[in-house]
């Protein structure tokens, strides 16, 4: 097969402003220079006639770019900002939720050349960015597919069930019908060409071009997440109830064939010594050097993601969840671990406050509901103390482990593989117990 292109959703307004510094075709017309779309009534209106859709395609895909102005960048985030971005490829303007969308088309190798630049560091090391390139380029693939098949068989992925007991919600990236992927966080930061591409990603790109992984005939799910704490999380734990082999209870640890068998976290007596303790990983370091191969500048403020602690008073921690979740718990009496995951990560906890009791899940509901950001992640113990004679505690200390859901890749552990002199291969196989690497497309 040819390489495919992907549909980035780029930005989302009443009114979409870009340039062409090179012609780009329109049916059989060369259009140039400062364009303006405009929602009216259902339809896009450009230079004064309505359209249901517009196909802006350049003349050349490898040099040709287009530029939108005003791009909203970091939605949601402390930093969110606009700035004019230039993208390769096609630009295509749709009608969506009583605004327009504008969606770049473009290569896959192109769009993984910025998505590598944007969510690793120059100093990455080339193995590692070759893992990297992988495991994005089989998320990607294997997304548009999941995306395709959700379109065509009408199939539910319902992330939200809730009774009086319980509220079960997880977050996942099928909200997108009319393009692939957006273009922020919520998939993968993706900013075009606008800044430039080190030559260590283009390096890691061309070398890995066209590999992903495969698992059983099908493109994996290649998840990843910063810090897995020392043990491999399972999908099921923070997604939909499917299982993925290649998603295993595993250590992060020794890649010879006498792997040590993590011990059973999902029993709460094991996750609690596991937790408080700090136990030989991959991931376990303090290095500087290696961990700014994977995080920025304002991420390597603190170095204690592999074990840290997070103390709350009553009126704060009560505040703080009656502000994330909008449920009046009144005082926190407890916070109960239910089930946990095979790494120790919470999917089920229990609030119980002196106006109400539920119990919460999966693993990112319990992080955003314990955080005004995000916690660390859900592994983690609770120590209650100074108890009222209620038994009303004054303070809750969380002790925790990793960061992020710890699905799939963990970063650090990794980038000190790539340190240590690992293959990306040996890697990856690692990470995405055997799942098999293989070339679904090549140079046309």
């Amino acid at each position: 097969m040819k390489e495919p292109k992907v549909h980035v959703g780029i930005l989302f307004e009443p009114q979409i402003e870009f340039n062409l510094p090179t012609p780009y075709r329109i049916g059989g017309t060369e259009v140039c220079g400062k364009q303006t779309v405009t929602y009216d009534e259902g339809k896009i209106l450009w230079n004064g006639r309505r359209y249901d859709e517009l196909l802006f395609e350049p003349q050349n895909e490898s040099t040709d770019a287009f530029e939108l102005l005003d791009v909203t960048i970091g939605i949601n985030f402390h930093w969110e900002r606009k700035e004019d971005q230039r993208f390769l490829g096609a630009l295509k303007i749709i009608v969506e939720d009583g605004k327009l969308t504008a969606i770049n088309v473009v290569k896959v190798e192109d769009y993984l050349t910025s998505v590598i630049s944007s969510e690793m560091s120059a100093t990455a090391s080339l193995e590692l960015l070759k893992a990297h390139a992988v495991i994005s380029r089989s998320w990607l693939l294997a997304q548009i597919q999941k995306n395709r098949e959700i379109a065509e068989t009408k199939t539910d992925y319902s992330a939200f069930t809730q009774t009086e007991e319980e509220l079960i919600r997880w977050y996942d990236r099928e909200d997108h019908t009319r393009f692939d992927v957006c273009a922020d966080d919520h998939c993968q930061r993706y900013q075009g060409i606008t800044r430039a591409s080190t030559e260590i990603v283009k390096q890691a790109i061309a070398a890995t071009y066209g590999r992903i992984l495969m698992y059983d005939g099908k493109i994996c799910d290649a998840r990843f997440s910063k810090c897995c704490g020392g043990a491999f999380e399972e999908f099921q734990y923070c997604w939909e109830d499917a299982k993925h082999p290649y998603l295993a209870k595993q250590r992060d640890y020794s890649v010879n064939s006498q792997k040590p068998t993590p011990p059973d976290l999902t029993q709460e007596a094991e996750a609690d010594r596991w937790i408080r303790t700090s136990p030989e990983a991959f991931c376990n370091t303090t290095d500087k050097r290696i961990l700014s191969q994977v995080l920025n500048n304002y991420d390597q403020e603190t170095t204690d993601f592999y074990r840290w602690k997070v103390a709350y008073t009553q009126d704060e921690l009560s505040a703080l969840i009656l502000k994330r979740s909008g449920i009046d718990y009144g005082q926190i009496i407890d916070l109960v671990p239910v089930a946990r995951g095979t790494s120790g990560r919470l999917w089920k906890l229990k609030i119980v406050g002196t106006k109400k009791t539920l119990t919460i899940g999966k693993e990112l509901e319990i992080r955003r509901t314990l955080s005004a950001s995000h916690l660390y992640s859900s592994a983690f113990v609770v120590d209650k103390e100074e108890l009222s004679p209620e038994g009303i505690p004054g303070r809750f200390v969380l002790t925790g482990a990793g960061w992020g859901h710890g699905v799939g890749l963990c970063q650090i552990g990794a980038a000190v593989m790539g340190e240590q002199g690992y293959t990306y291969d040996a890697i990856l196989l690692h990470y995405y117990i055997d799942a098999q690497i293989e070339k679904l497309y090549d140079h046309e």
